[in-house]
């Protein structure tokens, strides 16, 4: 875990009012080092044996707060639970669809479809979204072993 980063999104929270509390710095630093885009409930079953009295609520409501801060994005992929990821910059995902795992990726061209969505079509964009679905290397080679 960067702890540059912790300090950043720790700096951003007390900017905007926000007391930091030990469940708070728990689910934080959870997110930072988690590379696996969790759900709230992956977070609060990590984090449930440090914080036996922290219920789902208390992680859901925590990454409200993060999201409204700027600090975590909510992806609604796939399946029906909602994922987060620490947004440290802009990249894209690439989803699994046999077993849901999303990796991220960067490719510097497409931050040009902006401005050519806003050229062509007089529009002011504010942001895009890009999923792409597929098989993960595991569940691929489950395909072709069964």
């Amino acid at each position: 875990m960067s702890e540059v980063q912790l300090k950043d999104a720790l700096d951003t929270l007390k900017s905007t009012g926000v007391r930091i509390t030990p469940q708070r710095l728990a689910i934080l630093e959870y997110m930072i080092s988690s590379m696996a885009h969790p759900t709230a409930d992956d977070i609060y079953r990590a984090l449930e044996p440090n914080f036996p009295n922290m219920s789902v609520a208390t992680v859901y409501n925590n990454l409200r707060v993060f999201r409204e801060s700027g600090l975590v994005k909510e992806l609604p992929f796939g399946d029906s639970s909602s994922r987060f990821d620490f947004v440290t910059h802009d990249h894209y995902h690439i989803i699994c669809e046999d077993c849901g795992k999303i990796v991220d990726f960067h490719y510097p061209a497409l931050d040009e479809v902006e401005h050519v969505a806003s050229h062509v079509t007089g529009f002011q964009v504010n942001s895009h979204r890009m999923e792409i679905y597929g098989k993960c290397p595991t569940c691929a080679s489950q395909t072709t072993v069964n």
